[in-house]
């Protein structure tokens, strides 16, 4: 038996950090598509927790015994896996992964969404998913396990998180959502495939019954908002600097309701029109009745997916320069249970499953345009997809780590908030009633930055604030308060809304993860456009600036101005 030879560089030791993340993570694997025979879980136990902590504290001995490197790309590749990892052990000291519950991230979720990214083209695949199900009870009590020991230690969720789960694992429950995805299986497979899901599906209501049960009765009285220290440490995870220091989150909050004020104006010249003399919201809820529709599920599947086809076809040769692979995306439907907001899922490093874009519908069969052209620029293309998709394609020339596992929310989220932003610039919102939906897209992202700071850390509603919370100006943002501005100026129905600020309470500082993250990439590009003067090339500058790999906000800017 040959033992590997240590590492020499930082990308080196990078992959071999994905390799052990992926022994450790079979989740990880099959989200990069390199082990498709594998059947595991991960150990969503105690146990679990603390090797990936150890893993991360390993990684970094070995990258400080490498020294310094003057080659540009291990440069980056170093200084984005000690910021992630460290940002990565900051988490787990502050005892986060002991209470990791939310409508949206957390390995409740993680367990079922790693199904809707195995192959199911043949008999072999399914034998796969026969025994990754059987493994899912094993999974679920591993994480109870964990909730039992952040209670051991008083780490709670805040009530309102429970409650949201416990819904989610309800509308699981109904299908019974596993039963349902095994039911598409060969038949002679029937037996193993029955019984592993009705396991796993025992295994959800274990979940959702100790949630309800003896979890959340113990939660009560645990603040929604995390306080000043939780949120700077999350906010660095999300966006790659530190935020808490220096007045950093201050400044943010100042920006973001700067940038809501911007964006009300530029609304209200778009609901006029739309509808003169209608308010934004006025004329958003005017198009929800009067502007174009698709009916049905299937339908606006399919109008999504042409969407996006031609898209691809409009910006390749023009702004983008897109390898054969990274055309390819397909569009989804959520399945029942997911939070209310669309996503996206990466491909596989070798392209041998696509991106893939997901539509929540809520129990929706009619879907207005309007609010949704913007939103597959973001989540499709070339918003998403074509960043992510882009970074496994040239993932050789940089690193594993660099187009997988290293991503920082910032990073993305603010590539796909430019991307919309670029497609206003080139000039695709001529219908008036998308053009406002791509700015209450926009101003959406504003509001986040306020409301989740302001929430967080306590601070007061602006001087200048009107309607809703006009009466709250100088006291301390709630809830309440945010829900009710958040209502006033976003186009979305009530349940989006209201799923939204769970997320936001649930997992402080993403969401001003968008807004910050498109300010840096608008920062960098202009920046790149006044070095190379006549000498700019956008199309260019795209396709160096998505061949970077991730980059946290503390960098991103700086490295775009020098392509």
């Amino acid at each position: 038996m040959t033992t590997a030879a240590p590492p020499t560089t930082p990308r080196q030791l990078a992959d071999r950090y994905v390799d052990a993340v992926c022994d450790l993570d079979p989740i990880v694997a099959t989200s990069l598509g390199t082990r498709p025979g594998d059947d595991r879980l991960p150990d969503c136990s105690p146990d679990g927790l603390e090797a990936e902590a150890d893993l991360a504290r390993r990684t970094l001995a070995g990258l400080d015994a490498l020294g310094a490197d003057g080659d540009p790309v291990e440069r980056r590749c170093a200084r984005l896996l000690r910021e992630r990892l460290g940002a990565q052990l900051a988490v787990h000291e502050a005892g986060e992964g002991y209470r990791a519950l939310s409508n949206l991230f957390s390995p409740v979720h993680s367990v079922r969404q790693v199904f809707m990214l195995m192959p199911t083209a043949t008999r072999g695949d399914w034998a796969v998913i026969a025994r990754r199900l059987a493994r899912v009870p094993a999974a679920y009590a591993g994480y109870r396990a964990t909730l039992e020991e952040g209670a051991r230690r008083g780490l709670f969720a805040a009530p309102r998180q429970v409650a949201a789960v416990v819904g989610q694992l309800d509308d699981w429950l109904a299908g019974p959502w596993f039963a349902s995805f095994a039911a598409a299986g060969p038949d002679e497979l029937r037996s193993e495939l029955d019984r592993a899901a009705a396991a796993a599906d025992g295994a959800v209501a274990d979940v959702r019954d100790h949630l309800r049960d003896r979890y959340g009765p113990r939660a009560e009285g645990t603040p929604d908002a995390v306080g000043r220290d939780r949120y700077a440490v999350a906010a660095r995870r999300w966006t790659g600097s530190d935020l808490g220091a220096r007045g950093g989150l201050e400044e943010a909050y100042a920006w973001g309701w700067a940038e809501h004020r911007r964006l009300l104006a530029e609304q209200r010249a778009a609901a006029e029109q739309v509808l003169p003399g209608a308010t934004p919201l006025e004329a958003m809820r005017w198009l929800d009745v009067h502007g174009e529709a698709v009916e049905g599920v299937e339908a606006v599947r399919r109008r999504l997916q042409a969407l996006m086809d031609d898209t691809i076809d409009a910006v390749d040769g023009t702004h983008f320069d897109l390898a054969g692979p990274v055309r390819r995306v397909e569009a989804m439907i959520a399945p029942e249970g997911s939070a209310a907001a669309p996503y996206y899922s990466r491909p596989a490093q070798d392209f041998s499953r696509p991106g893939r874009t997901w539509l929540p519908t809520l129990g929706r069969t009619r879907f207005p345009l309007w609010d949704l052209v913007s939103t597959w620029y973001h989540e499709g293309v070339p918003g998403h997809h074509l960043q992510l998709a882009q970074w496994a394609y040239v993932s050789g020339q940089l690193s594993t780590y660099q187009a997988s596992l290293g991503s920082v929310g910032a990073n993305v989220e603010g590539w796909a908030l430019y991307a919309e932003r670029l497609m206003d610039e080139l000039g695709y919102f001529t219908d008036p009633g998308e053009r406002l939906g791509y700015l209450d897209a926009q101003q959406m992202r504003a509001v986040r930055v306020v409301v989740d700071i302001g929430m967080h850390l306590g601070l007061p509603v602006p001087d200048d604030a009107q309607g809703a919370v006009a009466d709250a100006r100088g006291r301390p943002w709630t809830p309440q308060l945010a829900r009710a501005f958040f209502g006033e100026n976003c186009g979305r129905g009530a349940a989006f809304l209201d799923s939204e600020l769970v997320r936001y309470l649930g997992i402080p500082g993403q969401a001003i993860s968008y807004k910050l993250g498109e300010r840096a990439w608008l920062t960098g590009r202009e920046a790149a456009r006044r070095n190379r003067g006549a000498g700019f090339d956008l199309r260019a500058w795209h396709m160096a600036a998505l061949s970077q790999g991730s980059l946290g906000l503390d960098d991103l800017a700086d490295e775009l101005a020098q392509l």
